[in-house]
């Protein structure tokens, strides 16, 4: 089969890979429906991030289960499902505290950038729609296996409540469906911060009452003048920069809390610094599993199209478009079909 793969920064190539096969009793074998570029892709295809050499990319999915390893007792051949980035037990004691991507039997599952994808513990990592989905619902699909959980957990982990006041720091797809996230969890008052003009219009569609283009030490001026020199109750962190981080944390009001999302990259936080702003600091890898149930049953009921967020569909052989249009800002997500 031909697959996804990164060399460098900037070579991306679609090209020849082994199909995948069952390698322990517990593995499942997908057939994707749909994948897409993460902007999380973009650390290492920029050169931000360093790989040790020719990489399998693609960490978000759903499809058909096609084959199963002797000891998968739950999921079915034929089924229609969707998994989380993390592989986990879902019985370890860190998942039965809803945090599997720190499962003490964890893997990561990549090279869902082609057209199958081996998923380890099948069992504990992939969700099942009650049927089939027709097409339309793909995209919201396939937002909740990564995006849509992760910006649901920036949420999670900032505490919002009904009534709230919400910043969100980034205007990417998770940046963007942590709009929605808030906007679900009842908060009365979310502010977007973004610059771009499609962004800031789906940012409105999700929930934002207001928009701020205004960055740094300029943006939390702007956030204190919006909530009366308070801060924000809560902010989701969706970029992973020093900048991004610093602006959620400065415009937090004291006692409210920041959910950080965005894969950290050079951030170094000063401990007197966050000792004396009584800001409360929770994130990580996002523990989409844990919320999938719940994000499919809202897709799939039509309460939620998190799937607006991908601007750009193109076949899986066109890949390399995919990358560039995003990293060229030209599109927020690149929706793959094989």
């Amino acid at each position: 089969m031909k697959g996804t793969v990164l060399y460098g920064p900037g070579d991306v190539r679609f090209e020849e890979r082994d199909e995948p096969t069952i390698l322990a009793p517990t593995d499942a074998i997908i057939r994707i429906s749909a994948t897409c570029v993460c902007g999380s892709d973009l650390w290492p295809y920029r050169g931000r991030q360093a790989i040790t050499g020719p990489t399998p990319m693609g960490h978000e999915y759903c499809g058909i289960v096609e084959d199963v390893g002797k000891a998968v007792e739950t999921v079915k051949r034929g089924q229609f499902v969707i998994g989380s980035f993390f592989a986990s037990d879902n019985t370890c004691p860190h998942c039965h505290a809803g945090y599997q991507t720190s499962c003490q039997h964890k893997e990561f599952v990549g090279g869902a950038q082609a057209p199958l994808l081996r998923v380890p513990l099948a069992d504990g990592t992939l969700v099942a729609t009650r049927e089939v989905p027709h097409d339309d619902l793909l995209p919201g699909l396939l937002a909740t296996s990564d995006v849509l959980g992760t910006g649901w957990f920036a949420a999670e982990a900032a505490n919002v409540k009904p009534g709230m006041t919400v910043a969100v720091v980034g205007d990417g797809a998770v940046g963007l469906l942590g709009v929605l996230s808030a906007k679900q969890k009842g908060a009365e008052r979310i502010i977007a911060m973004s610059r771009h003009p499609r962004r800031q219009e789906l940012a409105r569609a999700f929930g934002a009452t207001d928009i701020v283009t205004e960055r740094g030490e300029e943006g939390v001026a702007r956030i204190k003048d919006l909530t009366r020199g308070v801060g924000a109750d809560a902010v989701l962190e969706c970029v992973g920069t020093q900048e991004s981080m610093m602006q959620a944390i400065n415009s937090t009001r004291p006692g409210g809390s920041v959910g950080y999302v965005g894969l950290p990259h050079e951030v170094e936080l000063k401990g007197q610094e966050l000792f004396f702003s009584h800001v409360r600091l929770h994130g990580g890898p996002a523990p989409v599993r844990q919320f999938l149930p719940e994000l499919i049953g809202l897709v799939c009921n039509d309460k939620i199209e998190p799937g607006k967020v991908f601007d750009l569909t193109l076949p899986l052989d066109q890949v390399t478009e995919g990358y560039r249009a995003m990293d060229e800002r030209r599109a927020i997500k690149a929706f793959l079909r094989p």
